[in-house]
């Protein structure tokens, strides 16, 4: 059996890169004669290839009205697939079958996903291939054009859809109430296995704070900015001196994307020129290039404070505790699904003092009570599940491609 995954396995943003790994890595066992391979849907080939020039083409596309954005990002995307088309149609020609997922994937996002989305749909239909969707984060509004081009999904032979939390099974049966209700499927970030953590040596407590970028949070934000925690280098600062000074060490880092680690060295600057003593127990990680460098940083930490849903969700596979900061959907749907909610930090409620609060409460709670396992074999059950199905549509002979 031959399975072609597609999702965003080499984005900048490593947390995707993880999921993808580890959803390829649990296949992979539940079906052990399978050859596997991921598609990027971006087209990247490999990790740390980043275009400098992102930052730029975000704030440009944030300044334009959603029409302009809209018809600017088809066609510079229309191009792109155009380019990745015959490649991946005979990916999927070879295939057995095809998996979209996990990850934020079913959102609108200037059509970004519903243009390649609709590519690969299009090309499992032509090559009469089956189709599931797994683990996906599904977006709450999507625009006339969006709601076309995943509709292609419709015309094709779906094995299987689950989502990954009831946030998004409620926004997809909205935008697909003609289909039946998918089921669930905790993000694929949580069957990796917590590491042994040598801390015997450490005097102070360390918290790791997940630099986002303003720019992120404000192009994908569900509210304003300026009520969303933790939005801008001063608010980085201020929480950092709150936490050193209640007897917590620092440490800034990214999940990878090379605009948050712009803001990370703002942050830096910013505090070398406070020349407070209490500083020099603050430290900067270096831009992980890897999945594996991220996954051994969150491993060290005490507790992590970051926007980034999959900075919290590795956080929480790994046994350390994560305090999530409000600004999309999706973080607040992954803590009330770990049950979690009381460590969520929702916007228009964000001072350092409310964010401290958590951290310290959260920090002085022991280990078992705040760490819940059966949302990793919930994991590790629906990826067994997704490879049963697998097996059964594919059991009889394979349609030639036309």
């Amino acid at each position: 059996m031959r399975i072609v995954i597609f999702n965003v396995r080499y984005s900048p943003n490593l947390g995707d890169g993880i999921l993808a790994e580890c959803l390829e890595r649990q296949l992979g066992l539940a079906l052990p004669d399978a050859e596997i391979e991921t598609v990027d849907l971006a087209g990247r080939t490999s990790y740390g290839n980043q275009d400098q020039g992102r930052s730029g083409a975000l704030r440009l596309l944030q300044s334009m009205p959603p029409l302009a954005r809209r018809m600017l990002v088809e066609r510079v995307i229309g191009s792109k697939l155009s380019a990745l088309r015959e490649s991946w149609r005979e990916k999927i020609a070879a295939a057995d079958a095809v998996i979209i997922g996990g990850g934020n994937l079913f959102q609108d996002d200037d059509l970004n996903f519903p243009l390649k989305i609709a590519q690969v749909l299009e090309l499992c239909c032509e090559q009469g291939r089956p189709v599931a969707i797994h683990a996906v984060g599904v977006g709450q509004h999507w625009s006339r054009r969006a709601a076309i081009l995943f509709g292609t999904l419709r015309r094709c032979k779906v094995i299987r859809v689950t989502v990954r939390d009831p946030d998004a099974r409620r926004n997809w049966q909205e935008h697909f109430p003609d289909r039946p209700s998918p089921e669930l499927a905790p993000d694929p970030a949580l069957t990796l296995q917590p590491q042994s953590r040598d801390v015997q040596k450490r005097v102070r407590p360390l918290v790791g704070l997940c630099v986002t970028h303003p720019l992120i949070l404000k192009r994908h934000a569900g509210a304003q900015v300026q009520h969303i925690p933790l939005a801008t280098v001063p608010d980085y600062v201020a929480l950092a001196a709150a936490l050193l000074d209640s007897g917590r060490d620092v440490v800034f880092f990214t999940n990878g994307a090379v605009e948050d680690h712009a803001c990370l060295k703002q942050i830096e600057s910013k505090i070398a020129d406070t020349r407070t003593a209490a500083f020099k127990r603050c430290r900067f990680a270096g831009r992980p290039d890897t999945p594996q460098e991220l996954v051994a940083l969150l491993g060290t930490l005490d507790v992590v404070v970051a926007h980034r849903l999959h900075a919290c969700i590795t956080a929480y596979a790994l046994g350390v505790p994560p305090v999530g900061m409000g600004w999309d959907q999706k973080v607040e749907a992954f803590f009330r699904m770990i049950d979690r909610e009381p460590f969520f930090v929702p916007t228009h409620r964000g001072e350092v003092g409310s964010i401290v609060e958590r951290i310290l409460t959260i920090s002085g709670q022991k280990r078992d009570a705040r760490y819940l396992p059966r949302y990793k074999e919930k994991a590790r059950e629906a990826i067994e599940w997704l490879a049963e199905d697998l097996k059964t549509s594919t059991c009889g002979p394979r349609r030639e491609s036309a």
